[in-house]
């Protein structure tokens, strides 16, 4: 039998999380986000996340200031996720496996800067002006980060992927619809 292996990626609050929950229970694979990985190690330096907003608060922001000092906190995580990815029949979010690993159905999220903003706010209980402050300086360290660690050109490079698709005016449904049916595509699933 074929292993089945999806990742998506895409900056913050483009949906990853959303999308990879849906696949995975739609399809009977496990779930697994790259978010949660950095988050163990986060417990192991003595934080305490929660939740998805939790990476908005001042926690979080200090963990990713330390993350962007120690980048052998991404390397482990991504090792731990490709070895999961070689198990197969597991949905991955992950800002950068579809570099790292060559067999799965890659897909990328984008969604314009303000969208983002109007999800994180949403969801961090953050107003918009600061959750646009919070993801323009994530995406900035992010990209900047997977650059010095990989070489990869975050939100330019889409060579890995199989399908890209801008989340800025579709609801959870229809992104969940279209990713479903490029993934039953690709693995000729019914």
């Amino acid at each position: 039998m074929r292993k089945i292996v999806v990742c998506i990626s895409g900056f913050a609050g483009s949906g990853k999380s959303t999308l990879g929950r849906k696949l995975a229970e739609a399809l009977g694979l496990s779930y697994i986000s790259g978010g949660d990985g950095l988050k163990l190690l986060a417990i192991k330096r003595g934080y305490r996340p929660g939740g998805v907003e939790w990476w908005e608060t001042g926690d979080g922001l200090r963990f990713l200031e330390e993350r962007m000092r120690n980048p052998d906190f991404d390397r482990e995580v991504d090792q731990q996720l490709i070895e999961l990815a070689e198990k197969g029949n597991v949905v991955i979010d992950s800002w950068v496996l579809p570099w790292l690993y060559k067999g799965g159905f890659n897909i990328w999220l984008k969604a314009n800067l303000e969208v983002r903003a109007r999800r994180v706010s949403r969801r961090s209980g953050v107003s918009f002006e600061e959750a646009l402050r919070i993801l323009e300086k994530r995406d900035r360290e992010s990209s900047e980060l997977y650059q010095r660690i990989y070489g990869i050109a975050l939100g330019r490079d889409f060579e890995p992927f199989h399908l890209i698709l801008d989340t800025s005016n579709l609801d959870e449904e229809s992104v969940f619809r279209i990713a479903l049916t490029a993934v039953k595509e690709f693995f000729r699933l019914e």
